[in-house]
């Protein structure tokens, strides 16, 4: 038996008025994944738990099948695995994302304008994080360059009970009430302000702005925490593993689990990644011997992020036809198979970040040859009607993987 998951980040989402109170899903033309509901287990699950933040460092422990309340340290830390750095237990470790944020002379006056700085490239950004490091590493600070805007900070004995935003919270507006807060919080903020002088006329900001793009005109710091400990994915389901996902959060879960992270040619975490190349390297897995593959789509979440509804229902199409498609076409020279799909969490559209509702999920079984609903469809509405529901999210991964 072959297990593969399909998260659609952030697909989920809100009936959205201008396509007359449907979501995302329920208009996008997904033929493959209606066609397998009909003969799948839906529901909706919690993958947030209560009282905890809806992220998606959260709410992908909660898919993997690793309850947050007992394993969830801090996104960064996650991060940082990925990236290859190494963290010592008094480490603490903060994701620095490099942000476009307004042009007021004041910093706290300023406004996040948008928190990927128009999605810079890996090869500019690492270009600034690199000059940011050597003008700020100290003996306890130092800058990892990671991909596009997503970056990393190593901050030694730093302090975990410090308030930082996610930067994708407050787009568009004043960054007043959102700026570090509590232990050290001035340190943190003074960075933060030292990375306006660097940027500000930087050549590769100059550059960007004489080509109409947002420039990358300073850091912000958020999802700090601390060294992880997960328990190895084989040890707890006897099964050995693969992620593909062009995200370090993603892969830091997979390598913290003991899975192996798969490269793929074109990933970018964005609506123009290789989609059909992550099916093909997840096929490429099976063959060669793995029996479980996560495989990870950023895409929905980016597009709910920045408001953009169009390319989200674009992102669910592709992922029908590019991701599952392929799937679906490769698979049958391999044993039995069961496929889940899902998100990790809703991103409306609406409100362009994140929230903790439950999510849909469909379980495909290709043994399972009956017909059990000719009307299902995978959408937030149908699985919430006519599905179960499964409180912690958690104990998903055991129903998924049970024989």
């Amino acid at each position: 038996m072959k297990y593969i998951v399909i998260l659609g980040d952030g697909m989920a989402d809100w009936p959205v008025e201008r396509l007359g109170n449907k979501t995302p899903l329920e208009v996008a033309d997904k033929p493959n994944i209606d066609n397998l509901s009909k003969k799948s287990r839906l529901g909706m699950v919690r993958t947030v738990p209560h009282n905890m933040p809806a992220g998606s460092d959260v709410a992908n422990l909660s898919v993997f099948g690793f309850n947050p309340k007992v394993y969830y340290t801090g996104r960064s830390p996650l991060e940082a695995i990925s990236m290859g750095i190494k963290i010592s237990d008094d480490d603490t470790a903060l994701r620095c994302n490099l942000v476009t944020l307004s042009d007021e002379d004041d910093f706290e006056n300023k406004r996040m304008l948008d928190y990927s700085a128009g999605e810079i490239t890996t090869e500019e950004s690492s270009i600034l994080i690199n000059d940011i490091a050597k003008a700020l590493n100290t003996e306890n600070i130092s800058f990892y360059p990671g991909i596009s805007y997503r970056h990393c900070l190593i901050w030694k004995e730093g302090p975990l009970e410090i308030n930082l935003t996610p930067p994708h919270d407050i787009t568009g507006k004043a960054i007043s009430d959102y700026l570090p807060g509590g232990p050290k919080a001035e340190i943190a903020l003074e960075l933060m302000k030292k990375s306006v002088d660097i940027l500000k006329n930087h050549p590769i900001n100059q550059n960007r702005i004489s080509r109409g793009l947002n420039p990358a005109n300073s850091i912000w710091l958020w999802g700090q925490g601390k060294k992880p400990s997960i328990p190895l994915f084989i040890e707890k389901y006897g099964l050995c593993g693969s992620v593909v996902s062009a995200v370090d959060l993603i892969k830091g879960i997979g390598i913290a689990s003991g899975m192996k992270p798969v490269k793929v040619e074109g990933a970018t975490g964005n609506i123009h990644t290789n989609f059909k190349g992550k099916a093909e390297a997840a096929l490429e897995e099976l063959r060669n011997g793995k029996d479980f593959v996560y495989i990870h789509i950023e895409a929905p979440d980016e597009c709910g992020h920045q408001g953009q509804l169009e390319e989200k229902i674009r992102s669910i199409e592709l992922i029908d036809k590019e991701v599952l498609g392929t799937l679906l076409e490769g698979i049958r020279d391999l044993d039995d198979y069961r496929i889940m799909i899902l998100p990790d969490h809703p991103t409306p559209v609406a409100i362009q970040t994140h929230c903790s509702d439950p999510v849909p999920f469909m379980i495909y079984d290709s043994r399972n040859t009956d017909v059990l609903n000719k009307d299902a469809v995978y959408t937030e509405n149908y699985c919430k009607e006519n599905g179960c529901f499964i409180e912690h999210g958690y104990t998903l991964m055991d129903i998924f993987l049970q024989e």
